[in-house]
C-alpha cells in the first residue's frame, strides 16, 4: 500500500535518499542473521562434541566445563538482541517519528 506509513500517527513522509537508506540498513539484518546462525551452530557443535555417545553422556568433562563456564549460548542470545535493538535504532534515527 502506499504511502501507508501516513495514516499511521507520528510517522512522516520520507525522501528517497531516507528511504534508500532504511532500505540499506533493512539489507543488513538477514546478514547479521545469518552470521548469528553460524556461530550457534558452532557452539551446538561443540556441545554435540562434548557429549557424542548415544545418551548424550559427557565424555570431554573438562571441554563441557569449559563451555559451562564460558556461557556463549547466553553471549550469542545477547549479541542477537544488541543486533536487533542497534538497527531498529537506526531505522527509527532516519524515519524520526515524533511519537515516543
Amino acid at each position: 500500500m502506499e504511502n501507508q506509513h501516513q495514516k499511521i500517527k507520528g510517522y512522516r513522509d520520507l525522501s528517497q535518499e531516507e528511504i534508500n537508506l532504511m532500505n540499506e540498513i533493512k539489507a543488513i539484518g538477514p546478514q547479521v542473521q545469518a552470521v548469528i546462525e553460524k556461530v550457534q551452530k558452532h557452539i551446538a557443535t561443540q556441545r554435540y562434541n562434548c557429549r557424542c555417545d548415544a545418551n548424550m553422556q559427557v565424555l570431554d568433562v573438562e571441554e563441557d566445563r569449559r563451555l559451562d563456564a564460558a556461557t556463549p549460548e547466553r553471549f550469542a542470545a545477547m549479541a542477537k538482541t544488541d543486533f536487533q535493538t542497534g538497527l531498529m535504532y537506526l531505522v527509527r534515527a532516519v524515519a524520526q517519528p515524533t511519537t515516543f
